[in-house]
């Protein structure tokens, strides 16, 4: 199974940002994303943000993976 999961961009230099979800950030590649820009969320995948994201829609999908988890 694959997940991708949204995250804030929060630095960049050049092709390579960090990213943060939850207190947990990443190195990661942007070569894929072409115009992003900080406080831009991204899905991520494999190391890679593939898609830029609405806020809303990646605030919801974080409040999603929260609720996954408090249950298990």
């Amino acid at each position: 199974m694959c997940l991708a999961v949204p995250m804030k961009l929060i630095d960049k230099r050049e092709t390579r940002g960090v990213v943060e979800a939850g207190g947990v950030r990443r190195e990661v590649g942007l070569e894929m994303v072409p115009g992003v820009v900080l406080g831009d969320y991204v899905i991520i995948h494999a190391g890679f943000a593939i898609q830029r994201l609405d806020e809303a829609e990646a605030l919801e999908t974080l409040a999603l993976f929260k609720e996954m988890d408090d249950l298990a």
